[in-house]
């Protein structure tokens, strides 16, 4: 249905001349038949989605900077129960969220049961949106329109009925090779990473005892600001700092009936203190045991007048024996650059990422064990990544 994207290419002129050139000319022969239409002559589209379904591809691409206004009908009912003896049925804006729902898993842990839902992208990786009856959308990149339903599989199974969704392209962004780019900008240099700023960074983190720990996997250039603001739109939310704070939010969660994502994480320590933030991406059912989360340090450093922050990124995957103290902890998954790289999908996907690459230090990290005594190992590679400067003046904290 829409103009198919030319990936970023990088290479001799003759190839990239080619590319497009075949690009155009794919592009020139395409029939109304065939269904695809330059996305600057289509005006809308209509989409029918079955009670059965979690997610469908709409076969739409998005561009980056493109708007749609998402409007939707129709009725889906699920089967009665004890609880419900006459069944359940409901529009595009959902049921209502009640204390049953705190144990199943659902795309957007704030939006009504069996409501309507948006991702751009097919993979784990992609940040679902709350659609409803009526909702605009701004692709922040480029990527595949989904749509699908709040519910868990269970309900998929026995729902009834469809929601009739049409989509209206308010603004069909721009036709630059930049924003064509699926997932984010393609990788580049960032001259001002330089090797001797590398040196400074420590390969490692410790515990409040001194006991070398996770690695430093990721780098950020960006303002306090702008750092909490990417995590907070890739998904990713502030972890509590204390016990105390998770008995009483997880209590207020539940009140007001929603997933509690934010059980607290261990301290670390960089450059002589604990973390500036923990942020943690987690489905809500298994929190406790499964999570990927990090730690984020201000260094002393500042990157083309900006703070340069460091990143431990790890994925918590079951539990273990702390061979500190013999008591349980959490077992990280020993290929730690798998974390990295989901933390560079998930920021990049927000379009808050202007410039991207991987650096091997000189003294690059390879092998190594936790605080807590569990291995992982990695290609010694760290990730930077340069945030938007959304105030574009270069102030920093």
């Amino acid at each position: 249905m829409r103009e198919a994207f030319v990936p970023a290419v990088f290479g001799p002129p003759s190839t990239l001349a080619a590319v497009i050139f075949c690009a155009v000319f794919a592009a020139s022969t395409l029939s109304p038949a065939g269904l695809q239409t330059n996305s600057a002559n289509v005006t809308s589209y209509q989409i029918d989605l079955d009670a059965a379904k979690r997610w469908m591809d709409t076969k739409i691409d998005l561009r980056a900077g493109e708007k749609l206004r998402l409007t939707a009908t129709g009725t889906i009912t699920y089967p009665s129960n004890k609880k419900h003896p006459d069944g359940r049925s409901f529009g595009p804006d959902g049921l209502a969220r009640g204390f049953g729902d705190l144990i199943h898993e659902y795309a957007v842990s704030d939006a009504g049961h069996g409501s309507l839902v948006g991702r751009l992208g097919d993979d784990n990786v992609a940040q679902p949106f709350a659609v409803g009856a009526r909702s605009d959308y701004e692709a922040p990149v480029a990527g595949r329109l989904f749509l699908g339903i709040n519910q868990s599989l269970r309900d998929a199974e026995s729902a009834k009925g469809n929601f009739q969704v049409k989509i209206e392209v308010l603004n069909p962004g721009l036709s630059t090779v930049a924003a064509m780019a699926i997932g984010g900008p393609p990788e580049t240099s960032v001259p001002s990473v330089t090797a001797a700023l590398l040196r400074k960074i420590p390969r490692r983190v410790s515990d409040p005892q001194g006991k070398p720990g996770d690695m430093v996997n990721i780098l950020l250039v960006g303002t306090q600001e702008q750092a909490v603001q990417v995590f907070s739109s890739a998904g990713w939310v502030r972890v509590d700092r204390s016990v105390q704070d998770a008995v009483v939010n997880a209590v207020i969660d539940s009140l007001e009936k929603k997933d509690y994502l934010t059980m607290p994480m261990s301290t670390l320590y960089l450059f002589d203190r604990p973390q500036d933030y923990g942020f943690a991406h987690a489905e809500p059912v298994r929190v406790a045991m499964s999570r990927n989360h990090l730690r984020l340090w201000k260094s002393p450093y500042m990157v083309d007048g900006r703070p340069f922050w460091c990143v431990a990124a790890t994925h918590d995957i079951g539990f273990e024996r702390d061979q500190r103290n013999n008591k349980v902890t959490h077992k990280i998954d020993p290929a730690i650059d798998g974390e990295r790289e989901y933390v560079n999908d998930t920021l990049s996907r927000t379009g808050l990422v202007v410039q991207r690459t991987h650096v091997t230090p000189a003294n690059p990290l390879t092998e190594a064990s936790t605080a807590t005594g569990g291995s992982f190992h990695s290609d010694g590679r760290i990730l930077v990544l340069v945030l938007k400067d959304t105030n574009n003046s270069g102030k920093s904290d």
